[in-house]
């Protein structure tokens, strides 16, 4: 596992339709699949408000050098970092944690948004195509957060927030792996949230006006990334026309939720799922 750091001073407003803001400013986050997609867009977003970003991704380092560039560029002079690491190894998840709390000094934020997909049929889906996905979306979820936050609950304060998806709300086709993932981070999602209350009530950490530990998920439905850019034409204006909103979303309209969950203001805010899908499930 490695990390690489880097620290600038030049905002690129025009990369991000974030306002820029200081509602995270002296929080550190880790995002994780940070460097790519939803993820990238995520820690765009807390970099935006003033947090200090670790990004996390798995095997292409030259990628991820690339984006610590990117996200340097847009940092205001805040701290970023990239993380390397296997989200399906529990050893790695706790050791990622480690180290970012190590290299910044604490951790505020836990965005769980690595994930995968191997879509087959139930019928066709091997044992081995079931446990890779299980292990990456909702096992690897599982022990970041274990990591975090034992961490966040003895500072007494903390955000995680899941990356779960619509299809964990809605199932489909070939996509048992991944829906059964997504929709176990609800359950996740609800009884961490209720063991960090419960927690922190028996460590007389509760108060009026504290910041508190909260744990949310958000569910984005078709979102434009590079993953959707490879579906053929004709299926993605079948997937337009069932969305409400008859568009995709962008990757920061994701985004803008994660930091506004992040945000101290959303400390009454807990075990919640929030839909981000145009109106695709209601």
């Amino acid at each position: 596992m490695t990390a690489t750091t880097i620290a600038h001073d030049e905002v690129d407003e025009a990369r991000s339709k974030d306002v820029h803001g200081t509602k995270l400013d002296g929080r550190v986050a880790f995002v994780t699949g940070g460097t790519r997609g939803i993820g990238a867009a995520i820690s765009k977003s807390l970099v935006s408000q003033g947090a200090t970003v670790a990004a996390g991704y798995g095997r292409n380092a030259e990628h991820a050098q690339k984006f610590l560039a990117e996200l340097s560029s847009a940092s205001d002079g805040a701290e970023v970092s990239v993380h390397q690491g296997d989200v399906a190894s529990a050893d790695d998840c706790q050791r990622t944690i480690r180290e970012v709390i190590e290299l910044h000094g604490r951790l505020d934020i836990l965005i769980n948004n690595a994930g995968i997909t191997i879509d087959k049929t139930v019928a066709k889906m091997t044992e081995d195509e079931w446990n890779k996905v299980i292990g990456v979306n909702l096992s690897g979820a599982f022990f970041l957060a274990q990591a975090a936050l034992a961490h966040m609950l003895e500072r007494g304060s903390g955000r995680i927030v899941m990356v779960s998806s619509v299809i964990g709300e809605t199932g489909a086709v070939g996509q048992a792996n991944y829906a059964a993932s997504k929709a176990g981070l609800f359950g996740l999602t609800k009884t961490l949230a209720r063991e960090a209350c419960f927690q922190m009530g028996r460590s007389g950490k509760l108060a009026e006006d504290g910041i508190g530990v909260t744990v949310n998920a958000i569910t984005p439905g078709y979102v434009a990334t590079e993953m959707v850019a490879a579906i053929p034409e004709k299926v993605l204006d079948r997937i337009k026309d069932s969305i409400p909103m008859r568009r995709l979303a962008q990757p920061w309209e994701v985004a803008r939720v994660v930091h506004f969950l992040a945000a101290d203001a959303s400390g009454y805010i807990t075990g919640q799922v929030w839909g981000v899908n145009g109106g695709l499930d209601m």
